[in-house]
């Protein structure tokens, strides 16, 4: 396949897994980036990406041709020369090694956890916070780095920081409790969520999961002061489940605010947030965040597609009477679009409009 040099040229680490996946059916047709490698384990590697997926192809959109014939790379062996961007969906332990070894010569942009909680590497929210896009300068200087790594959330966090972003800036949040109850889709294929684990059953306990959505949304709502991030001044307390749901996070979260709010100010709000910067780019939304006013939405079935799964859907809005100032609602957010990799995708366009991507 002759490159599209008009386009940057994009590797994918990771390729063949569920989100490797979903990008390569975000960037089918992308009008920015174009996939000219795939990289996956040193079992995968020499073969066509058709061959290395066995016709195991989990996205609803079809398999590109194009991508199809891409011959599948050993990760730990790909070069980043031809490229100008990777996307790295590889599990957070072999990141920790294949994504300083891009991020020397050019940008890598992560879904692993590897990077997220270092004081120099911003956690990027499409529309949240890319003004901590200032450390990526640091990084470099600090790291010897001509790229930059820059992971997004973990993906039941993205639901929560998008619509806590907007209550926070017209009220102030002081406290927040929030239970999840996420797709199984969001394990990948790993063990523990078979069928049989999942089947008529609701799994109490993720491991990891609570303390990474605690520490990144303190991160991610947090002000870039200097060289560093001053983490939220908000009290965080979450439960987390996996329940047998094929795609689609949902979370029944509970607000105290700094300033007293009826629902419908909070709705006015929600429904108003726009983000920053994001106005423009292909894979952005309309509406960040879409409240429903039915007494029984949101529904993962009914609502993880609302924008092509990239827009938090919020419901059940009302007021607490246990929290002063108290609010609480559920939303819906589609954990392998906007929850991984299309917001992965969505904040490449951010940082190729904003020169950060050169």
């Amino acid at each position: 396949m002759e490159p599209n040099l008009t386009k940057k040229q994009v590797g994918i680490l990771g390729a063949t897994g569920l989100a490797g996946q979903q990008f390569l059916a975000s960037l089918t047709a992308h009008p920015q980036f174009a996939v000219a490698k795939v990289a996956a384990s040193e079992r995968s590697a020499g073969k066509t990406y058709a061959e290395a997926i066995g016709g195991h192809w989990y996205c609803k959109e079809p398999l590109d041709e194009a991508h199809a014939g891409l011959v599948v790379e050993d990760a730990a062996k790909m070069s980043a020369n031809g490229l100008d961007l990777v996307f790295s969906a590889v599990e957070s332990e072999p990141a920790k090694t294949l994504e300083p070894k891009f991020a020397r010569d050019i940008p890598v942009i992560s879904t692993a956890s590897a990077f997220r909680y270092e004081p120099d590497v911003p956690i990027f929210l499409p529309g949240v916070n890319l003004g901590h896009a200032g450390l990526l300068a640091i990084q470099r200087r600090q790291r010897g780095f001509r790229g930059f790594i820059t992971p997004g959330a973990n993906c039941t966090t993205v639901g929560l920081a998008m619509t806590l972003k907007p209550l926070h800036a017209a009220f102030g949040v002081e406290r927040v409790f929030m239970t999840s109850l996420q797709a199984v889709s969001g394990a990948g294929r790993s063990p523990g969520v078979i069928a049989l684990d999942i089947l008529d059953n609701v799994v109490p306990f993720i491991r990891g999961e609570e303390e990474k959505v605690e520490r990144e949304t303190h991160k991610i709502l947090g002000t870039l002061r200097g060289e560093a991030i001053d983490p939220a001044p908000m009290a965080i307390s979450c439960t987390c489940m996996r329940v047998p749901v094929l795609e689609g996070h949902t979370e029944s979260v509970f607000v105290q605010l700094a300033k007293k709010s009826s629902p419908t100010q909070a709705a006015e709000v929600l429904r108003a947030y726009r983000g920053d910067g994001l106005e423009g780019l292909p894979s952005a939304p309309r509406h960040l965040i879409t409240v429903r006013d039915e007494a029984d939405r949101p529904q993962p079935r009914l609502d993880r597609d609302t924008e092509d799964g990239m827009s938090t859907v919020v419901g059940r809005l009302r007021a607490d009477s246990a929290l002063p100032n108290g609010l609480k609602y559920v939303l819906v957010s589609h954990n392998t679009k906007m929850g991984a990799a299309k917001g992965a995708i969505l904040t490449a366009e951010w940082l190729l409009k904003h020169g950060h991507l050169t």
